[in-house]
């Protein structure tokens, strides 16, 4: 651990609420609480609970995994056992063993670190959702392991998604069995799952106001074209379609490859905004 890395650790635990969120988690072990738990156990509104989880996750000294609607937070045994080792790797003198063995204070090790992994809930947006952000979650689904949920939405739903699009994710080998065209309100109530990232596919929104997903939402534009607008032949729009696709394929697999752990809140914003202007262009023309 380098000397960065662990002043980080220590500043994110110079708070009385971050220590005793340590110390729970620590007392849980690799199995981890839910947010809703540990907000009942510290007495914590879920908002204070979300800051101070997120600065101990960015320090390395927890991590998060999402279980259906659960949030669950665990701490990160390796990342708090390198803190431990960089107090101790000079002392007495190059004898550490002196200092006693603190890593028999921790609970051991899951194997190979495996026990919490990072996983974010990614919505796509767009006026209809059933076109370009259909065509996204499809994607994601396919490409982002456990490591990302995958949900699409639209400010004026259509009653269901695009047949054109459904077929072409078909033919490129998406199972389409659970896709469907639905309202953003559905992901604003209290009972839908926290976004992550909040992703917006259209040139605007019509002039809607965006739901409040929750001030720890990462947003973006990637703005494209509307395929349902183009006017071309059928094989024009099928290359309209091909060529949206592999734009949207190539944004998401950047997305996806980011070093989120490595990232603060604003690099990945940043991040965000600067996969725009990556993929292929879809035309925007027809006859």
């Amino acid at each position: 651990m380098e000397s960065f890395e662990a002043a980080t650790a220590f500043a994110a635990l110079s708070q009385e609420t971050r220590l005793d969120l340590m110390r729970l988690l620590i007392a849980q072990g690799a199995s981890g609480l839910p947010a809703g738990d540990l907000s009942l156990r510290l007495g914590l509104p879920p908002s204070t609970l979300s800051f101070h989880l997120a600065a101990l996750e960015r320090a390395g000294l927890t991590r998060s995994t999402r279980h259906g609607r659960q949030i669950v937070h665990a701490v990160h045994l390796a990342g708090l056992r390198r803190l431990l080792a960089f107090l101790t790797e000079t002392c007495c003198g190059g004898r550490p063993e002196l200092c006693g063995d603190l890593a028999r204070l921790l609970p051991p090790l899951p194997d190979e670190d495996q026990g919490m992994i990072p996983a974010f809930n990614v919505l796509f947006l767009c006026t209809h959702n059933s076109a370009r952000s259909i065509m996204a979650e499809a994607i994601l689904r396919q490409i982002g392991g456990t490591r990302f949920q995958a949900y699409s939405a639209g400010s004026d739903p259509n009653a269901e998604p695009n047949p054109e699009v459904i077929d072409k994710l078909r033919a490129f080998g998406h199972d389409t069995s659970a896709l469907h065209s639905k309202s953003w309100l559905d992901f604003a109530g209290p009972n839908a799952p926290r976004m992550d990232f909040v992703i917006a596919l259209c040139d605007t929104l019509d002039g809607q106001t965006c739901p409040d997903f929750g001030a720890l939402a990462v947003t973006g534009a990637w703005p494209l074209p509307d395929p349902v607008k183009f006017t071309g032949n059928a094989t024009e729009r099928a290359t309209m379609l091909n060529e949206l696709y592999a734009s949207l394929r190539r944004r998401i697999e950047i997305f996806t490859a980011l070093p989120f752990a490595s990232l603060d809140r604003m690099a990945i914003k940043a991040r965000l905004d600067e996969i725009a202007g990556n993929g292929i262009p879809a035309r925007t023309g027809g006859r």
